[in-house]
């Protein structure tokens, strides 16, 4: 029930209730499409299918700003293409991750593409609700740009300082264990079943546990990337598409790109600039909007604001350049690409 959670008073696109429906509708049976196909036929899926497949989540991502464009006028389809850019690239980050809970729980290669839909299926859940009231307290508190703004700033040192990315081994998370502990297991797969019987007694299958980890961890890194995309627009729907876009294409990145990830030894750093860079957009936001009685007694504070077209542009050259470094580098050095 995203829509009735929103707060109406947030969006300046004025939107009909039918256009949030229609939007989730969509998705929903995008995603339905895709898992219902997948599950016919469980199979790694090949280049070909890869790449068509993202032209056309692509395609429609540049399609959409492109209908922004025309019919709300660029300042609101520069919102979303930043905020789709922002997304795609903190999503490329989260597939380090990935890659490591498959490998960690040995899952056949004809069976990741069934639990990475269903695992993004529930991340867009999760997401939805995290939109929700991350919306609802914007509309009510204006100094939470404070908060994200800050949070964005710490997590941009700890990227930089720690290369999250550089991470070799899965950690299971408090509620993976929780899980793990209410669900008697299996130790084998069972094709794309999340729950087997054996000796009578129903079990959850190893792929139910990755579908689990993939879901929940993906929740983890929204705690990063949701902020940095209200930190790009205020419009909930804007942030709900830009989410919805990106996670839709994130299969096929993963298979895509698996190899090229080890190349792009600087991602961490790029997407460090990257969240200072809106982490700073949003305190000078929340400056500009201030109603906090102990700066500066309460009064809007007179701070230059980052316009949209800055933002957009700032984030194509953060992500290029770290993309073209990275690739420069471990071209002159092999031995920087691990095995």
């Amino acid at each position: 029930m995203l829509p009735a959670l929103l707060p109406a008073a947030t969006s300046d696109l004025d939107l009909a209730p039918w256009v949030w429906w229609v939007t989730i509708g969509v998705a929903v049976a995008v995603l339905a499409f895709d898992i219902a196909v997948i599950a016919r036929r469980p199979h790694r899926p090949s280049t070909k299918e890869l790449v068509s497949a993202l032209a056309v989540y692509v395609g429609a991502a540049v399609l959409f700003g492109l209908g922004l464009w025309f019919t709300a006028g660029g300042q609101i389809a520069g919102e979303f293409f930043a905020g789709w850019l922002t997304e795609y690239s903190l999503s490329v980050d989260n597939l380090f991750i990935f890659i490591l809970i498959m490998a960690s729980f040995r899952v056949p290669e004809k069976y990741q593409q069934f639990a990475l839909m269903v695992g993004i299926v529930i991340a867009i859940v999760l997401r939805g609700i995290f939109i929700a009231v991350g919306a609802a307290a914007i509309d009510r508190f204006s100094w939470v740009f404070y908060i994200f703004g800050a949070f964005l700033v710490y997590t941009a040192w700890k990227l930089a300082s720690g290369g999250e990315t550089d991470d070799d081994e899965y950690e299971q998370n408090r509620f993976m264990r929780l899980v793990s502990k209410r669900f008697p297991a299996s130790e084998d797969y069972d094709g794309t079943k999340l729950f087997t019987r054996q000796n009578g007694s129903r079990l959850a299958t190893p792929l139910f546990f990755v579908i689990v980890a993939l879901g929940t961890t993906d929740l983890l890194f929204a705690l990063d990337s949701i902020p940095a995309i209200y930190g790009l627009t205020d419009e909930p729907y804007l942030v709900l598409v830009a989410n919805l876009f990106a996670l839709m294409g994130l299969r096929q990145l993963y298979f895509l790109i698996g190899g090229l990830l080890k190349k792009l030894i600087y991602l961490s750093y790029g997407l460090a600039v990257l969240l200072a860079f809106i982490g700073v957009k949003l305190i000078l936001h929340a400056l500009h909007e201030n109603e906090l009685g102990f700066i500066n007694g309460g009064e809007k504070v007179p701070v230059p604001e980052i316009p949209i077209a800055v933002s957009l542009g700032a984030i194509v050259v953060i992500l290029g350049v770290t993309t073209v470094l990275s690739l420069w580098r471990t071209r002159r050095h092999p031995e920087l690409v691990e095995d």
